[in-house]
């Protein structure tokens, strides 16, 4: 099997568990914490039984990285690490930070913080290595980026991080540190690690975060404690509640009858609440049909409320 086969397989293996919590609704920070460690655990088995090196296929090579057939390695090679430790030093702030950031964010705009992390520190490095040769790895620029997010979004936030002592810490004490250690080190650095990467991937989610997470699941600058606590909480459930859509006027103008009739007055009356109405939403679906072709309808939920959309063509329907 040629190398670039096995590459697709690695890539194949590595985005599937993002794809499966997307469709599934399950937390993104967590599948992007299992695609690495099970994209790392592939990278080994196929160096060990068919000595084969991916970092030829996926790694980031400043010299080529903006031609054409290279542009994959400004994210494929955030999947390659080095070793187990650079792994797990990774995903442990992947998971630590971005568990409690992706609950302010939201899931889609988490993973798009992410990939900024991963391209802002990837092109950083490139650029001020343009001629280089050698190989660079790792998903080091996007926990950095997560924490340049949390930073510019609720830096009062206190979530569980191994800063001293595994204990919770204010965000804004975190990343600073962190930050700061990143730029004593970049400029006298003799090591392999790409510190500059680390505040390019910083910096980008830091001056992109606020347009981002605007309009997420929690408003930006809320203080509550963090989202681990009852507040957080609250001010997430406020936040969904606040975008609910009016339910005074229907697309059916006035021509359901009989139980959808009487389950609509119901949603109108008792659908305050964002389980409630996903209660009646769900059980308007069963029983009226889509008001432009007849089909069945079903019930989606977007950005934490639910709404009604036609199975045949989503143009006909999404109400409210």
């Amino acid at each position: 099997m040629s190398p670039w086969a096995w590459f697709g397989i690695w890539g194949i293996i590595a985005i599937a568990p993002i794809i499966h919590a997307w469709f599934r609704r399950t937390p993104i920070s967590l599948a992007i914490g299992a695609s690495l460690m099970m994209a790392y655990l592939f990278q080994a088995t196929i160096e060990w039984t068919v000595d084969l090196n991916l970092y030829f296929q996926g790694a980031l090579v400043p010299a080529v990285v903006f031609e054409q057939e290279h542009l994959h390695r400004l994210i494929s090679a955030a999947w390659l690490h080095a070793d187990l430790f650079h792994l797990l030093g990774n995903v442990l702030v992947i998971i630590l930070v971005g568990v409690p950031l992706e609950q302010r964010l939201g899931r889609g705009r988490f993973l798009a913080i992410y990939l900024i992390g991963v391209l802002g520190g990837n092109i950083g490095w490139s650029l001020a290595n343009w001629d280089s040769w050698v190989f660079c790895i790792g998903a080091s620029g996007a926990a950095f980026g997560l924490l340049g997010c949390y930073l510019a979004c609720w830096p009062r936030d206190e979530i569980e991080f191994p800063l001293i002592l595994i204990r919770r810490w204010p965000v804004a004490w975190i990343a600073l540190l962190k930050f700061a250690l990143e730029i004593m080190q970049y400029p006298t650095s003799t090591s392999n690690v790409a510190h500059l990467a680390h505040i390019t991937g910083f910096f980008a989610c830091y001056v992109l975060a606020k347009p981002i997470a605007r309009g997420g699941l929690v408003p930006i600058g809320t203080i509550d404690g963090g989202p681990s606590s009852k507040g957080g909480q609250d001010a997430q459930h406020k936040a969904m509640k606040s975008r609910m859509r009016d339910v005074s006027t229907d697309p059916w103008n006035g021509e359901l009858t009989g139980p959808a009739l009487r389950t609509l007055n119901r949603l109108r009356e008792e659908g305050d609440e964002l389980e409630t109405r996903q209660a009646w939403l769900e059980q308007l679906s069963e029983q009226a049909p889509c008001p432009v072709c007849g089909a069945d309808l079903m019930t989606l939920e977007m950005g934490g409320n639910t709404v009604l959309r036609c199975t045949v063509e989503r143009s006909h329907l999404e109400w409210p």
